[in-house]
């Protein structure tokens, strides 16, 4: 697998010594630029390299949603001004061009109204995989080019690998080097045309190293910058919502029993525990199913939770061409902190049948599951009601 990189002296860096360089050859390349440690040590690199680069950060918040600017980090919210002028900060600190692109309508229509519907719908939805897909990897580009901006490649700062794979004539998407930062789950909708065109020149380093990298160069403000994992600069996400989404209804067990009631399946998710506020002492309560046909939330003990398999749809195959023949016997991750677990995995149709060796907690329908062979992501799909095995 040839992954376009040669070993070149550079920045020292912990545990390497020495910084890999992503060949240029003159080429231009535009970088997904947030202001943030990752993106902007990834933009240094490739501009180091010999790269024509120019930084994009996207706009997507027009104030349409009540959120009120707490001084929280997010990628959705009025906050939104401070991570634009660091980001063009950023961009002057490397010398690199920087544009804005402005998809707030974009966001709303395929971010927003995706999370909506999917709780409505008694599921829970993955805004990070979606924007991925769409946004950054999609209209971002997009738009970029209507703008007049040409490049070869696009780049960001996540911690994945990509490669060519000549044996099946395919492109490849790896778990980055750094386990602790692997972001190939949030990736692992992305098309071969996708896969085709990015760079991703953090995957082979550690976080530790990219911030003594940024050390090194003198920015340590970016080394020990707080970073925002939150969808929205907001707790509650009820505000996402219109009025009448939350309709109470009941709580009730597998077998019917009504034990109270709820607030509306908006504020729930399978595995939950806290905020069901029902009484009674003894065994607390998880969240099981949503049921939304019948505007109910199924509770149960936590032993209920566990799941000896899954059915995924909306299939995307990547280092895949085709389902397998046969049933294969890989590892499937199920949600971004879930330790990839082995499984026999079969092909039915338009579907995918997930049998673990043991029992998962909390398979969550509308989440995304990502099959593996070691670093490797073969496949990904979205995930239905579990099967009770």
């Amino acid at each position: 697998m040839d992954f376009d990189r040669e070993e070149e002296s550079g920045i020292p860096v912990a545990g390497t010594g020495k910084v890999k360089r992503m060949k240029s050859t003159g080429k231009r390349i535009v970088v997904g630029l947030s202001g943030g440690v990752d993106s902007s040590i990834a933009a240094w690199l490739l501009k180091r390299d010999g790269w024509t680069v120019t930084g994009l950060t996207m706009s997507i918040w027009d104030g349409s949603v009540p959120i009120l600017d707490e001084g929280m980090s997010g990628c959705f919210g009025p906050g939104e001004a401070r991570d634009l002028e660091a980001a063009k900060e950023i961009a002057a600190r490397i010398g690199i061009e920087h544009r804005v692109i402005p998809l707030a309508e974009e966001y709303k229509r395929t971010v927003l109204d995706y999370f909506r519907e999917e709780y409505l719908a008694g599921r829970t939805p993955n805004p990070c995989v979606r924007c991925n897909q769409r946004m950054k990897f999609g209209f971002l580009l997009e738009q970029a080019r209507a703008q007049g901006l040409e490049f070869d490649k696009f780049a960001t700062g996540h911690y994945a690998r990509v490669g060519f794979d000549e044996a099946n004539g395919r492109w490849q998407l790896l778990r980055g080097r750094d386990g602790g930062k692997d972001q190939s789950y949030f990736l692992s909708r992305l098309k071969q045309d996708q896969l085709s065109g990015l760079v991703f020149p953090l995957g082979e380093l550690l976080k530790g190293e990219v911030k003594d990298i940024a050390r090194q160069l003198g920015w340590g403000d970016l080394a020990e910058r707080d970073e925002s994992q939150d969808f929205i600069e907001c707790e509650d996400y009820s505000v996402l919502f219109r009025l009448g989404d939350a309709r109470p209804g009941d709580f009730v067990t597998r077998g019917g029993e009504v034990l109270g009631r709820h607030r509306g399946i908006i504020h729930y998710t399978v595995g939950q525990r806290k905020g069901l506020e029902l009484g009674g002492g003894g065994t607390p309560w998880y969240v099981l199913e949503i049921d939304a046909a019948r505007n109910r939330v199924v509770v149960g003990p936590r032993e209920d939770l566990y799941s000896r398999g899954l059915v995924a749809d909306d299939l995307n195959w990547v280092a895949m061409a085709v389902p397998p023949e046969q049933p294969i016997h890989c590892e499937v991750q199920i949600r971004q902190r879930h330790r990839a677990a082995a499984a026999t995995v079969s092909a039915d149709g338009e579907r995918m049948n997930v049998l673990f060796d043991e029992p998962q907690l909390s398979v969550t329908p509308g989440q995304i599951a990502v099959f593996y062979d070691g670093d490797k992501v073969l496949a990904s799909g979205v995930i239905g009601k579990p099967p009770r095995i």
